[in-house]
C-alpha cells in the first residue's frame, strides 16, 4: 500500500532563518553580553515592511506546508493558545516544545503568563502583525509565536513500527480518515485533548495539524497531544499489537448492509476498558471504503430528518461519551 503523509524532519536546525537585527535578545543572553563586553541596541529596530525577510520567512510558514515541514517550525497566532502551549510544557518538561521568538506589535506590553518566556523578541507595525496573522483586524491580537514542532509529532515512513514512541498509552486513539477542512481537523484535536485521548492517527487525505486555521481552531491543541501521519498498514499494526477494538462513526442508512450500532451510556461502558480507536471521516465522502470494512459502525441518535452532524460536532460527541474512565 503507498502512503502519503506529513514529514517534519527533527534532525533539522530548527532555526535556521537568521533575522536581522530587529530582534531582542532573551535577558541571559543579554547578560552574557554586558559580561562579554559586546552591546545590543537597547530597543530593537521596528520592522514596518511586508518585504523584511524575516516577515517573508514568516509569511511562508505561515502559507506553505512544504515550507513548514522544511523548517520545522510554525506560526501560533494569539497569546491564549501560546500561554496553552507553554503552560503544557511546563507541566511535562517537554523540552521538545519551544518558542523560537515571540512577535509583538509595537509598543505593546508582553501579555501576562509569557513575559518569564528566554524567547527572543520581535517589534512589527499593525500592519506586519495584520499580515502574519492572516486576520483582517488586528485590535486584539497580542502575540504570535515561532514554534519548533514539537517532538510528540511523527511521521511514519515504510516499515517503521516503533508503536511505543508513536504514543505513550494506546487505550483511546482518534484516527481522523481524510479530514480535509482545518478547523474541523483542528477542533476534534482540541476535543481529543479536553477528553483525555491518547493520541491522534491522521490517514493520507488529512490536512496538516499545523496549518494556520487547524491552529487556531485547536488553540494549540497540535503541541499537546501526540499526533502520528501514517497509513492504514501502520494502523492496522498498531491495532493487532495492542489488540485493539476498531470503531467507526457513522449514521444509520437503510442501504447498508453492515449493522449499525447505537452510541448509548450502555454501550460506552462496556468498551470502558477495551482499547480502541475511533475512526471518524470526512464531511463530504465520509468514511473511506477500507474504514466501512474494517470497523464496527457506531451511531448517534438525533430527531427529525436529519442525516449526519458536522464532524467536528458528531466527533466530540463521540470523544465524550468514549473517553476514558478512571485514569
Amino acid at each position: 500500500m503507498q502512503c502519503t503523509s506529513i514529514f517534519y524532519p527533527h534532525t533539522h536546525k530548527i532555526w535556521c532563518f537568521k533575522p536581522t537585527l530587529s530582534v531582542t535578545p532573551p535577558p541571559q543572553q543579554q547578560q552574557q553580553q554586558q559580561r562579554e563586553g559586546t552591546s545590543h541596541d537597547e530597543k530593537p529596530k521596528l520592522i514596518t515592511s511586508a518585504s523584511n525577510p524575516f516577515v517573508k520567512h514568516c509569511l511562508k510558514l505561515r502559507n506553505s506546508s512544504s515550507y513548514r515541514r522544511t523548517q520545522a517550525s510554525a506560526l501560533v497566532v494569539g497569546a491564549t493558545p501560546i500561554r496553552e502551549i507553554c503552560r503544557f510544557r511546563e507541566l511535562l518538561q517537554d523540552e521538545s516544545i519551544s518558542m523560537d521568538c515571540l512577535i509583538l506589535p509595537d509598543k505593546a506590553e508582553i501579555p501576562d503568563g509569557l513575559d518569564k518566556s528566554t524567547a527572543s523578541i520581535v517589534r512589527v507595525s499593525s500592519v506586519v502583525m495584520r499580515k502574519l496573522s492572516g486576520l483582517q483586524t488586528t485590535d486584539s491580537l497580542d502575540a504570535i509565536a515561532l514554534m519548533k514542532i514539537p517532538a510528540s509529532f511523527f511521521n511514519v515512513d515504510g516499515d517503521q513500527k516503533n508503536y511505543k514512541k508513536w504514543f505513550r498509552s494506546v487505550h483511546r486513539i482518534l484516527v481522523l480518515d481524510g479530514i480535509q477542512d482545518p478547523g474541523n481537523l483542528g477542533t476534534l484535536l482540541r476535543s481529543a485533548v479536553a477528553f483525555r485521548w491518547d493520541g491522534v492517527f491522521l490517514l493520507p487525505g488529512c490536512c496538516d495539524p499545523f496549518n494556520e486555521k487547524a491552529l487556531r481552531a485547536s488553540r494549540g491543541a497540535s503541541f499537546q497531544i501526540p499526533v502520528v501521519s501514517g497509513c492504514w498498514d501502520h494502523l492496522e499494526s498498531i491495532k493487532e499489537e495492542f489488540k485493539m477494538k476498531l470503531l467507526a462513526g457513522h449514521p444509520e442508512l437503510e442501504e447498508l448492509v453492515k449493522p449499525v450500532c447505537l452510541l448509548s451510556p450502555t454501550f460506552c461502558d462496556s468498551l470502558s476498558d477495551t482499547p480502541l480507536c475511533l475512526v471518524l471521516g470526512s464531511e463530504g465522502s465520509g468514511l473511506s471504503e477500507k474504514s466501512l470494512q474494517v470497523c464496527e459502525l457506531v451511531s448517534i441518535a438525533m430527531a427529525g430528518e436529519y442525516e449526519s452532524l458536522n464532524v467536528s460536532v458528531a466527533g466530540g460527541i463521540f470523544l465524550y461519551m468514549l473517553q476514558p474512565k478512571n485514569r
